[in-house]
């Protein structure tokens, strides 16, 4: 059984999911509650592994199926070593991406399929969904300009695909939250700052027992 609440932050490249997970977690203290923040791929130390895999432009191309099982394999040692265990003690949990990444990734953007996704997170995550889904939209363009001025000229194996890949992606994630407006909440990435963060702890006000 659980009593904490998960929230997962999605979105695509430069979207600024990262600032407004601090915002929030900072809020969340500010009213007693105990707040973890993670991230995927990644969160545990063989997660990190992983991620430096899956990121690492000397990678290079990579058959989709693989793609998609090393996620899933790092979300599942996610699941059962972190988020979880956070949960049953009941701390409100911030991921920076979840299992829509998959879906929206590998999914559409590798077209492997939201259904075969769906099988294989099904199982790693043991039916592990969140509460909430902020789905952070920006135009791929602007994303990927704010993702190469942080990385100071740098992208990463995924942010270096194409425009049309990062189009997919996008599209994908819009699909999936329009789906289930009960749990998604579309933010308009596009935004100032403490706009977003203003709307965020509405939002969270109204769901969260405090």
């Amino acid at each position: 059984m659980r009593s904490g609440k998960f929230i997962v932050f999605e979105g695509g490249e430069g979207t600024g999911k990262s600032t407004q997970i601090r915002a929030l977690e900072a809020w969340l203290k500010s009213q007693g509650r105990e707040a973890l923040v993670t991230w995927e791929p990644g969160g545990t130390d063989l997660g990190q592994r992983i991620r430096a895999i899956l990121l690492d432009p000397t990678s290079g191309p990579m058959d989709a199926r693989c793609e998609a099982l090393l996620y899933a394999a790092a979300r599942a040692e996610h699941v059962a070593k972190v988020i979880r265990p956070a949960l049953e003690r009941g701390a409100v949990v911030l991921c920076d991406r979840y299992w829509d990444a998959s879906r929206a990734y590998q999914g559409a953007g590798r077209a492997l399929g939201i259904g075969p996704i769906d099988r294989l997170n099904e199982w790693a995550t043991q039916d592990l969904f969140p509460d909430r889904v902020y789905l952070f939209d920006l135009d791929p363009e602007a994303g990927l300009a704010r993702a190469k001025t942080r990385n100071h000229g740098m992208l990463d194996r995924l942010e270096q695909e194409g425009m049309p890949f990062h189009e997919k992606i996008r599209q994908a994630y819009l699909f999936i939250a329009h789906s289930d407006p009960r749990r998604y909440r579309i933010i308009d990435a596009s935004r100032t700052p403490p706009s977003i963060t203003e709307e965020l702890v509405g939002d969270a006000l109204s769901f969260l027992t405090l």
